[in-house]
């Protein structure tokens, strides 16, 4: 599944500049429905990996395309607040899906798995009937040269509808100025992320989503039963139910990311997610390494923590310790920060390809992780806490903080420079008030005019 996410992901760079962000939206709903379709329906082994596949695909258009539009339609103050709802109902998703399939694991033969299979085409239909109500993103309709359509959007959903409103002229003239430009500097392929000033972005966040994934949260939520396994924990149930637990958690902690993403910013929450993250694996690979040994659970050999009920209590508590850091910090910056970094004419393709990366690095983990738990066991978790660290040190170098800004000042922090100093830009740096924008001494009407003889120029 993770392969065909990232085929979905890349698949993004043409759907959401050509069709739109709202009806890539709608696509990847409808795709989602065939690919639950042939899973429910699979009668063989290649039947399930087609469908799952298809699934994925859906999964790679909707986690590039969703963060683009909700970072287009949102206003700054809440920008990252909004965003950061995606990782929360992709929290809620992994609890609910948990809860139905541990609640068919009581049934007996193929409905056990074909039931949460079907089931899972409702958020999908949702989704797909939903987004036919909502507005295509501003952005995209000024692009396309719907420019008045793009204005009272905008006036919806920022100024009800008073399209005077300070915020909406704000916007509208940021975005108009911005999409000049574009117009004739902005990308026409994969090329163009290569030009001046855009490398250094589509590197920050194509790393910032592999740091996600490198961060060990993978580790802890699909293989967690095996690490609760090595760690001493016996019975099934009772695995499963302390399993459950993790997932509780990182719905709940997510909660105040969601609350405060705007006002504590993007830096401080991955500076402290990724130390503390560090910080618990390194104590779950020192417990496992201090009272663990080899030994045999059905017949395969795995590294275990017996007779030792502290220490297995130790582990699990650490690893519920681990959920809720990644929860409250990396799990929504990781989705909030690179939809933020780029500008218009690269933002589908940027955003795409740090999704991508997101995809790619979590289809090799499924490869590695597995081998690594059953050959290297402990220091497994070591090599995740060092990856950890090693984020730490690159956000405080390379991410500034983009916290309160529009997209179009975003732009000004990085012609800025600071290549390896991004703790020295000044909060204010790139801050605009409507006055910068439309011009102290002309009206609306007269800039755009102005406005207009410059791109014909």
């Amino acid at each position: 599944m993770p392969a065909g996410s990232l085929l979905g992901a890349l698949l993004v760079t043409q759907l959401a500049d050509r069709i739109g962000r709202k009806k890539t939206i709608i696509l990847a709903g409808m795709v989602w429905v065939i690919g639950s379709i042939l899973q429910c329906a699979s009668v063989n082994r290649a039947m399930l990996v087609v469908g799952r596949v298809i699934a994925g695909v859906s999964v790679g258009l909707s986690s590039a395309v969703v963060p683009i539009y909700q970072s287009e339609i949102t206003a700054p103050s809440i920008r990252g607040r909004m965003v950061s709802l995606q990782q929360w109902s992709i929290t809620w998703g992994i609890l609910i899906q948990y809860f139905i399939q541990f609640g068919c694991s009581y049934i007996d033969g193929a409905a056990s798995f074909r039931i949460p299979w079907g089931l899972q085409m409702i958020p999908a239909i949702i989704l797909s009937l939903g987004m036919t109500m909502f507005p295509e993103s501003p952005r995209y309709l000024f692009d396309q040269g719907f420019e008045q359509e793009a204005l009272q959007v905008l006036a919806d959903l920022h100024g009800n509808g008073d399209k005077s409103n300070e915020l909406v002229v704000l916007e509208y003239e940021e975005i108009k100025q911005q999409v000049y430009f574009e117009r004739t500097e902005g990308a026409k392929s994969y090329l163009d992320l290569l030009k001046p000033g855009n490398p250094r972005r589509v590197m920050l966040g194509c790393c910032l989503q592999m740091w996600s994934q490198l961060s060990g949260m993978n580790v802890m939520m699909y293989y967690i039963i095996y690490v609760f396994q090595g760690a001493g924990l016996t019975g099934t149930r009772s695995n499963l139910i302390a399993d459950s637990v993790q997932y509780v958690l990182n719905v709940v902690f997510t909660i105040p990311a969601i609350i405060y993403i705007d006002k504590w910013g993007r830096r401080p929450m991955l500076l402290f997610g990724t130390c503390a993250m560090g910080f618990w694996l390194c104590l779950v690979g020192g417990l496992q390494g201090r009272f663990g040994h080899w030994g045999d659970i059905d017949g395969k050999p795995i590294w275990l923590v017996s007779d030792n009920d502290a220490a297995t209590k130790a582990i699990i508590v650490c690893s519920y310790l681990f959920v809720c850091s990644f929860a409250i910090s990396m799990g929504p910056v990781s989705w909030t920060y690179p939809a933020e970094l780029y500008s218009l004419k690269i933002r589908g393709k940027a955003v795409s390809l740090a999704t991508a990366t997101n995809w790619l690095f979590n289809t090799a983990l499924a490869w590695a992780v597995p081998p690594g738990l059953a050959n290297v066991a402990w220091k497994t978790y070591f090599v995740f806490a060092a990856f950890n660290f090693a984020a730490c040190l690159h956000v405080f170098f390379m991410y500034p903080e983009t916290v309160g800004r529009t997209l179009e000042e975003v732009e000004e922090i990085f012609q800025q420079g600071h290549v390896f100093s991004a703790w020295k830009i000044d909060k204010n740096v790139g801050k605009k008030t409507l006055q910068d924008v439309v011009g102290k001494s002309k009206p609306t009407e007269e800039r755009h005019e102005s406005l207009d003889e410059k791109s014909s120029a």
